[in-house]
C-alpha cells in the first residue's frame, strides 16, 4: 500500500492535469468505492511528456499523380500531384512526403541534378525550390507569378538559370539561388514572325541545343517552333507545322530536333533547314496505298529521342494510337530501328522518363529504362532485355489494388510471424520481371528504427486481405488472402451474385478479427458472412467446405430464453440454425431446398452462394468455417457490426442490429443466437434501469432499445438493411452528421457543407451506390420505413473475450464474452469452457448470463480488462499449431496460454473492466461493479476510434474524435494526458480505416491510395530524425563527355555560353516587381545550413570555384617552381662552367 502522502500527491497532479484539459474535453470524476483502497496500489507512470504527435511516413502511391522527374546521378524519383504533394522515391525503404501549403497541382518538377534540390511549378502559377538534403524537405525559396500563367519549365544541367515559359508565350529567366528574376525576356512577337498576325499560343516546350547552350528551342502550342539566339536576342530559325505541338525532343548531336503532334504524327526537322520536316511518320497510321496522307491518329502526348553509342537510337511515345482503337488501354510505344514494340498499360499514362547512363545532353544518352507513371500505378521497363520485360516494384504501391475497405494496426507482435507470411507470401509472386535490379536506387536507409515487429492488415472491396510488415518505418506486401474464392463466380454478367444487402462488391471485408499468437483469422463481408480461417505450412485439398447458416431474428415468440441461472447452451432451433456442419450443396440442403416460403417470400437463403466443387488451398491461411447469414420472411440478414474471435475457447462471436450469435468453430455448432432485448432484459435478475433508454439516451447519439412499447413487435421482428461496410459505423456517421447541423458553430461552414455532401453520399435512399473511387463499397437498398425500424434498434457494437470474475459469488475468473451496444449497456456472458483438449471437441461450451455491468453515454466501442497492478490482461490463446501437422507434433506445440488474473477473496475487487463509449470512459472494479473514475472524452462531438494500447511506461486510452481531436487518458484513474487537434474529419475513409497499435502508433487511409502512419509517442518523435532515411547522398558527378581531337581543333564540340553576363543584373537589368513576388521559404533556416553544405547557394558554388581554380593555381605554381628550380639549378650549373674555363687559353681545353 502506498502511505498516505504519496496518495494526495496523486490528487494534486490529477487536479492540475484536468487544469490544463483543453475545453473539448470536460473534467474526470473519480468515486473510491468505501473501504476499497486497490486503486491506491495502482501506480502511473505514464505523464503528459511522454506524449507528442507527429506524422512519421506515408505509403502508398501518390494519390492522382500529376508531374515526374528523376535524377540520374542521386537515382531519386519525384512525383508531384493535384493536390499539391511531392513524394520522393530511392532505394526499397526511401520514401518520403512533403506536401505544398497551397494545395495546388504540381504541373511540372526539375532536378538540380546532383545538387540536392528540387524545382516544382504549381497550377496556381507559383514556383519553388527544395532542399532535399535534409531528411525532411522544405522550401527554401518560392516566386508567385502574378500577372502571367505558367506552363513550362526548363533547367539546363549545371545552370542556375530556370527558364519559364507562360501562357501568353513569353520566357522569363529565374535565378536558382536567389529565386530573382532576371530583366531578360523573351517575348512572344520576337520570337515568331513579324508578318504573323495571330498569337502563337502557350509554350509548351523549352530546351537548348545540345551543343550551343547559346541556342534554345521553344515550342509553341500552336505548331510554330523558333531557335532562339539569346546572344543576340533574335530568332535564328523558325519551323511552322499545321498541328499543335505537345512535346519536343533533341538529338544528342544538335543537328535535329522531334515533335509530337496532336493529329498522331511525329515530324523530324533539320535545324538548318526550317522550310519543311526532314521526315513526317505517324507511328500508328494505315498507310493507304495511294500514297495518300495516313488517317490521323490521337495526339502523341511525349516524345523522347535517346541515342546509343552502338546501334539505333530510340523513340519512345505515349499516345497517337488511331482512333478506331475504342477501349483499347492505354499504351506506351518504343521504336527501335525497325522494330516497333506497344506495351500496353492497366492505367492512363500520366507522364514517362527515360533513364539514361549520362547526365549530360550533348552524349550518348544509352537508355536503359523507362519509367511509366500511371494513374494508379508505376511502372518501370527494361529496355535492355528482348521483350522489355518491368522491373518488380519494391515500393508498396499496390494498397489501392481494390479500394481498401477496413484495416487494423498491430504493434509488437510475435517474432515468427513475419517470416511464417513472407515464406507463404513469396510463393504468390508474379514471374517474368527482369532479372536487373530496380534501376532508382539512391538515398540510405535511416539507422535508428525500432526493433520490434509490426504488421498491418487490410481488407477490400474485392474480398481481398493483405498482411503487410510495416517494421521500422517500411512497408512491404507479405501475404495476400482471397477469401472470394470460397463462393461460387458468375459466370456471365446475369449470373452475377445479387445479394440485394450491396449493389456491388458483394465479397467486400467490413471487419477483422486477428488472434497474432494463434493466427487465426476471422473476417466478416458485407453479404452478412463470417470466415473463420487457420494457418498452415502445408497444402490441402478441402473436399467440401464447412457451412454454418444462422438465421438471425428478434421475433421474441422464436426464441428460447434460457435459465437465468442456469449454465447451458442457448440455442435457436430455427431452420437454417443447425448445430451440426451443414452441405453446402443446394441442392441437399434443408434450408437451400426451399428458396421462397409459403407467401412466396425469399426464406432461409444466404446472400452468397459457397462452392460446391473441392477447394484446393495452398500454404497460408485456409478455411475452417464458412457462416452465412440467412433471409428471413422476404428480409435480406443485417450486415454484422461487431466480431470477436478467441483461439484458448475455439469461439468466434458477432452481431448485428438483431442480436448476438456465438459459433464454436472447433465443433462447427451454434452456441448462442439471442436479440439483444433478450440478452438484458428476461435473462437479467439484478437490472434495475429501465428496458428503453430511448428518451435518455438519443440526445447522445445511443440507439434505441429493441424492446421499447413505441415499436410494435411486427415492426420489432423486420431485419432493414444496412448501410454501410459496417452497419454500426454507418449509424454513427449518419448521427454524426445530424450532429454536425445542430453544431455547426465549433466547426466551419466548410466542412458543414463536406459533411452534407456526405449526407447525402451515404444516404439510405433506395439504389444508392457509392464512389468506388473514393475507395469505399456499395450501400444497401432500404425503404424508408426500415430506416425508420433501424434506429429503434439496440444495435452489438462491441465485443471482447476474456478471463474475469463478473459476478459477485465467484471467486475464480471465469471464461466470458463482454457484449457492448449501441445504447451504451454492457453486458457480460459466462462461457464454460471444457479444459482438456479431448473434452472440448467432445463436450459443448456452457453459457449463462450475467446481465449488464455498467452503462455510459454513446454506444460502446472498446473493451479491456485490466488486473490489480494496471496491467493490461489479454485474452487468453492458444499457441499457434499447424492444424495439418501429424497428431503428435500438434500436441506437442498445441497448448493454451492462460492470462486469467489471481484468485479473489469474496467482497475484494482484483481486477477493472476500462469501457469506452462514444461519448465515455470509464474504470468499473470487478466483481463489485463499482464504478471507480469516469471521464466523460466529448460533449460536442463523439468519438469514432478508441483503444486500449500498451506504452512503454504504462497503458492508457487513446481515442480519436469526430471533431479532428485525438486523445490520451491515463489508467486507471483517466486523466487527460494528450489532446491534440489534428484532422477535422472531412472525408468517412478516415473514420473507417483510423486506428491505434501499441507504443504510440496509429494510422489511416489518407487517401484511397496512401497509409498515413503516425505517433503519439514522445519518444518516437524525439527519434523520427534518425529513423527516416536520407535522400541526398554524395556523389561525384560523372566526367564530362571528351571532345575528341577534331572537334576539338575544328570547334564541332559543345559550345558554353556564360549565362551571367546575359542575365545577370549588370547585363539585362532589374525585372518588373510587379510581375512576381519573392517568398522565403518556411525552410529558410534549414537551407542556411543546407546552403552552406552546398545546395545551391553562391557560397558554395564559389568555394567549388576556388576550390576548382585553387587546384588548378597550385598546379601551375608548381610547375613554375620546378621550373624556376630547373633555370636555377641551369644558372648555377653554366656559371661552375664558366669559372672553371675562365682563366684557361684555348690551347688548353
Amino acid at each position: 500500500m502506498l502511505s498516505g502522502t504519496s496518495m494526495k500527491k496523486f490528487n494534486i497532479r490529477k487536479v492540475l492535469d484536468g487544469l490544463t484539459a483543453v475545453s473539448s474535453s470536460s473534467s474526470s470524476s473519480a468515486s473510491l468505492q468505501p473501504g476499497n483502497r486497490e486503486n491506491d496500489v495502482i501506480p502511473e507512470a505514464l505523464q503528459s511528456e511522454h506524449f507528442q504527435l507527429c506524422k512519421t511516413v506515408r505509403h502508398g502511391f501518390p494519390y492522382q499523380p500529376s508531374a515526374m522527374a528523376f535524377d540520374p546521378v542521386q537515382k531519386i524519383l519525384a512525383i508531384g500531384t493535384q493536390s499539391g504533394a511531392l513524394r520522393l522515391f530511392g532505394r526499397a525503404g526511401v520514401e518520403c512526403y512533403c506536401q505544398h501549403e497551397s494545395s495546388s497541382a504540381v504541373i511540372q518538377l526539375q532536378f538540380l541534378i546532383n545538387e540536392g534540390a528540387l524545382v516544382s511549378a504549381l497550377a496556381d502559377d507559383s514556383v519553388h525550390l527544395w532542399n532535399l538534403r535534409q531528411k525532411i524537405p522544405a522550401i527554401l525559396h518560392s516566386l508567385k507569378f502574378s500577372r502571367e500563367r505558367i506552363t513550362f519549365c526548363h533547367l539546363p544541367f549545371q545552370s542556375k538559370w530556370l527558364y519559364i515559359g507562360t501562357e501568353r508565350g513569353n520566357i522569363h529567366i529565374v535565378n536558382v539561388e536567389s529565386f530573382t528574376l532576371s530583366g531578360y525576356v523573351i517575348m512572344w512577337n520576337k520570337a515568331i514572325e513579324l508578318s504573323s498576325k495571330t498569337h502563337p499560343g502557350p509554350v509548351v516546350h523549352i530546351s537548348d541545343n545540345p551543343m550551343d547552350e547559346g541556342k534554345l528551342l521553344i515550342g509553341f502550342e500552336c505548331g510554330f517552333v523558333v531557335l532562339w539566339d539569346l546572344k543576340s536576342k533574335k530568332a535564328d530559325y523558325r519551323y511552322n507545322y499545321d498541328e499543335a505541338i505537345h512535346s519536343v525532343a533533341w538529338h544528342h548531336e544538335g543537328k535535329q530536333f522531334v515533335c509530337s503532334h496532336s493529329d498522331g504524327t511525329l515530324t523530324t526537322w533539320n535545324v538548318r533547314s526550317p522550310a519543311k520536316p526532314a521526315q513526317i511518320i505517324t507511328p500508328h497510321g494505315k498507310q493507304p496505298k495511294d500514297g495518300k496522307k495516313p488517317e490521323p491518329c490521337k495526339p502523341i502526348l511525349k516524345v523522347e529521342y535517346k541515342t546509343a553509342r552502338a546501334g539505333d537510337p530510340f523513340m519512345i511515345l505515349s499516345g497517337g494510337l488511331s482512333y478506331d482503337t475504342v477501349g483499347r488501354r492505354a499504351c506506351l510505344t518504343v521504336m527501335h530501328g525497325k522494330s516497333t514494340a506497344v506495351l500496353e498499360m492497366d492505367y492512363p499514362i500520366v507522364d514517362f522518363l527515360a533513364l539514361c547512363e549520362t547526365p549530360y545532353p550533348n552524349d550518348y544518352q544509352e537508355p536503359y529504362a523507362v519509367v511509366v507513371l500511371l494513374e494508379k500505378d508505376l511502372v518501370v521497363i527494361d529496355l535492355a532485355q528482348p521483350g522489355y520485360p518491368s522491373f518488380e516494384n519494391p515500393y508498396p504501391l499496390t494498397v489501392h489494388e481494390s479500394p481498401v475497405t477496413c484495416c487494423e494496426y498491430f504493434v509488437d507482435c510475435p517474432a515468427d510471424l513475419i517470416p511464417a507470411l513472407y515464406s507463404v507470401g513469396s510463393r504468390q509472386k508474379r514471374q517474368g520481371y527482369s532479372k536487373k535490379e530496380w534501376p532508382i536506387n539512391g538515398g540510405n536507409w535511416g539507422q535508428g528504427a525500432q526493433s520490434y515487429p509490426e504488421i498491418i492488415i487490410t481488407g477490400h472491396a474485392d474480398g481481398s486481405v493483405k498482411f503487410w510488415d510495416a517494421s521500422a518505418l517500411m512497408l512491404q506486401v507479405l501475404y495476400k488472402l482471397k477469401t472470394a474464392k470460397v463462393f461460387e463466380k458468375a459466370r456471365s454478367k446475369e449470373e452475377k451474385p445479387s445479394t440485394d444487402i450491396v449493389d456491388e462488391d458483394p465479397f467486400a471485408i467490413q471487419s477483422l478479427a486477428w488472434c497474432p499468437e494463434s493466427r487465426v483469422l476471422c473476417v466478416a463481408g458485407v453479404s452478412a458472412h463470417v470466415i473463420v480461417y487457420r494457418f498452415s505450412k502445408q497444402e490441402i485439398t478441402t473436399e467440401e467446405v464447412q457451412l454454418l447458416e444462422v438465421r438471425m431474428q428478434c421475433e421474441l415468440n422464436e426464441v428460447d430464453s434460457p435459465d437465468p441461472g442456469a449454465e447451458q447452451t442457448s440455442s435457436v432451433s430455427t431452420p437454417g440454425a443447425s448445430s451440426s456442419p451443414q452441405s453446402n450443396a443446394p441442392q441437399t440442403h434443408p434450408s437451400t431446398s426451399s428458396n421462397n416460403s409459403s407467401d412466396g417470400l425469399r426464406d432461409n437463403v444466404p446472400c452468397l452462394r459457397v462452392r460446391n466443387t473441392p477447394l484446393k488451398q495452398s500454404p497460408g491461411y485456409q478455411v475452417e468455417l464458412v457462416i452465412q447469414l440467412v433471409w428471413v420472411s422476404g428480409e435480406p440478414p443485417q450486415q454484422i457490426t461487431s466480431l470477436a474471435v478467441n483461439s484458448a475457447y475455439g469461439l468466434v462471436a458477432f452481431g448485428n442490429g438483431n442480436g448476438l450469435a456465438v459459433v464454436d468453430y472447433l465443433q462447427k455448432t451454434l452456441l448462442l443466437n439471442m436479440s439483444t432485448a433478450e440478452l438484458h432484459g428476461s435473462s437479467d435478475p439484478h437490472q434495475r434501469q429501465p428496458r428503453s433508454p430511448r428518451k435518455a439516451r438519443q440526445p447522445s447519439g445511443g440507439l434505441c432499445d429493441g424492446n421499447d412499447g413505441s415499436v410494435g413487435s411486427e415492426d420489432r421482428c423486420k431485419s432493414p438493411t444496412s448501410g454501410s461496410p459496417c452497419h454500426s459505423d454507418d449509424e454513427n456517421k449518419q448521427r454524426f452528421l445530424e450532429k454536425v447541423k445542430s453544431k455547426s458553430k465549433l466547426i466551419s461552414k466548410s466542412v458543414a457543407n463536406d459533411f452534407a455532401k456526405m449526407s447525402r453520399k451515404f444516404s439510405l435512399a433506395a439504389d444508392q451506390k457509392d464512389d468506388a473511387k473514393d475507395g469505399s463499397f456499395s450501400r444497401s437498398r432500404s425503404s424508408s420505413v426500415a430506416s425508420i425500424d433501424k434506429e429503434s434498434r439496440e444495435v452489438v457494437s462491441s465485443l471482447h473475450f476474456c478471463d474475469c470474475v463478473s459476478k459477485k459469488s465467484e471467486v475464480t475468473a471465469v471464461s466470458s464474452l463482454w457484449v457492448g451496444t449501441s445504447v451504451g449497456t454492457m453486458l457480460a456472458v459466462s462461457l464454460n469452457v471444457p479444459s482438456t483438449p479431448e473434452q472440448r471437441l467432445q463436450q459443448t461450451v456452457g453459457i449463462s448470463f450475467c446481465g449488464p455491468v455498467v452503462r455510459l453515454k454513446g454506444g460502446i466501442l472498446r473493451m479491456a480488462l485490466m488486473d490489480s497492478t494496471g496491467s493490461l490482461q489479454p485474452p487468453a490463446y492458444e499457441c499457434w499449431y499447424d492444424p495439418n501437422a501429424p497428431e503428435d507434433e500438434k500436441e506437442r506445440t498445441r497448448r493454451r496460454r492462460p492470462a486469467s488474473p489471481p484468485p479473489t477473496q469474496e467482497h475484494q475487487d482484483s481486477h477493472y473492466a476500462v469501457v469506452c463509449s462514444e461519448k465515455q470512459a470509464k474504470v468499473v472494479a470487478l466483481p463489485s461493479q463499482n464504478c471507480v473514475f469516469e471521464h466523460n472524452i466529448t460533449e460536442n462531438s463523439f468519438v469514432l476510434r478508441v483503444d486500449v494500447v500498451v506504452m512503454p511506461a504504462g497503458i492508457c486510452i487513446a481515442c480519436f474524435c469526430a471533431n479532428g481531436h485525438i486523445m490520451t487518458l491515463s489508467l486507471p484513474s483517466l486523466r487527460p494526458l494528450l489532446d491534440v487537434n489534428y484532422l477535422p474529419l472531412t472525408d468517412m475513409r478516415i473514420a473507417r480505416t483510423f486506428c491505434f497499435s501499441n507504443l504510440g502508433q496509429a494510422l489511416y487511409l489518407t487517401s484511397p491510395t496512401e497509409i498515413q502512419r503516425l505517433t503519439y509517442s514522445q519518444e518516437t518523435c524525439d527519434n523520427l530524425q534518425e529513423m527516416l532515411g536520407e535522400l541526398f547522398t554524395p556523389v561525384e558527378t560523372p566526367e564530362a563527355p571528351n571532345r575528341g581531337f577534331f572537334k576539338g581543333l575544328f570547334g564541332g564540340g559543345a559550345q558554353s555560353l556564360d549565362r551571367e553576363d546575359l542575365f545577370g543584373e549588370l547585363a539585362a537589368g532589374k525585372a518588373s516587381r510587379s510581375l512576381a513576388q519573392h517568398i522565403p521559404g518556411p525552410g529558410s533556416m534549414e537551407g542556411m545550413k543546407g546552403a552552406a553544405s552546398g545546395v545551391v547557394g553562391e557560397l558554395a558554388r564559389a568555394r567549388i570555384a576556388l576550390d576548382e581554380r585553387g587546384q588548378k593555381l597550385g598546379e601551375l605554381e608548381e610547375r613554375t617552381a620546378a621550373m624556376m628550380a630547373s633555370a636555377d639549378s641551369f644558372s648555377k650549373h653554366a656559371h661552375d662552367v664558366m669559372l672553371k674555363y675562365k682563366d684557361k687559353k684555348w690551347y688548353q681545353l
